[in-house]
């Protein structure tokens, strides 16, 4: 499986860390079908080529079993999925609903499992097989403040890729992309003007905040035959952490 010509699905490709990764798609030569449950406000494409969009509700287990099976015999197959739908209000648990509760957690790790399992009805009928990339978070690896339940279903969102892997090798891969600080068309609403979200990098031993064509280019890898031999794997693009504060003395030489 190559990257061109590949037949690729990013949920919630619209916009943001999911377009990123869909025109990423694109400049590889992939044919792509973004879907979120409205359309984008901008055509999502690169050098004229569009990717395509599909509505779909990503948390309801019959619309996407539809959704793969529709666009597996439109395009021929699904060579590669990327769970990118996702995302979270900040709240402590202690002040958040119930409902609210189960609703991230619907979003963040249950509707990745719905469209995996659609997908691998389609991939493991394929001489091909598939690729399944998830889009994790460094939430889901240390606490999350203010993000709990996020910060527990991306946790449970790798362990499910590491199973998935196991369960469905060797003709499909599953590998989480575990993001760091990235920066969208709405990072100023976190981080507040220019220098805001430049003083947020700087807090990044690289010394920015990703940007989705970062994360795109993970998902690209991943999914190509440059990594035929991952799977399972969880790739940490986080700019290697967060830069620890005694760097920062004055009496250290960078």
């Amino acid at each position: 499986m190559t990257d061109k010509g590949q037949m690729v699905v990013v949920t919630g490709g619209t916009r943001g860390v999911g377009a990123g990764i869909a025109r990423r798609f694109l400049a590889a030569g992939a044919r792509v079908v973004i879907c979120a449950r409205r359309p984008p406000a901008a055509p999502v494409e690169v050098a004229g080529v569009e990717a395509e969009f599909r509505p779909l509700d990503v948390r309801d287990a019959a619309a996407a079993t539809d959704f793969f099976a529709e666009v597996a015999a439109d395009h021929g197959g699904i060579d590669v999925l990327v769970n990118n739908a996702g995302g979270t209000p900040f709240g402590l648990l202690a002040e958040t609903p119930a409902a609210r509760q189960t609703k991230i957690v619907e979003l963040n790790l249950l509707s990745p499992l719905y469209a995996s399992l659609a997908a691998y009805e389609v991939m493991r009928r394929q001489d091909t097989g598939g690729a399944i990339v998830m889009i994790g978070s460094v939430s889901g690896t240390r606490p999350s403040p203010g993000s709990g339940a996020y910060g527990a279903a991306k946790a449970g969102l790798e362990n499910l890729a590491r199973t998935m892997a196991v369960e469905w090798a060797p003709h499909i891969r599953v590998n989480t992309v575990v993001l760091g600080l990235t920066r969208t068309e709405s990072s100023h609403l976190h981080y507040g003007d220019e220098e805001g979200v430049a003083a947020v990098g700087r807090t990044v031993p690289l010394g920015r905040l990703a940007d989705p064509a970062d994360v795109g280019d993970a998902c690209v890898f991943l999914a190509s035959d440059g990594a035929r031999y991952v799977s399972g794997a969880a790739l940490h693009l986080h700019g290697g952490g967060e830069r620890p504060a005694f760097l920062d003395a004055a009496s250290v030489n960078h």
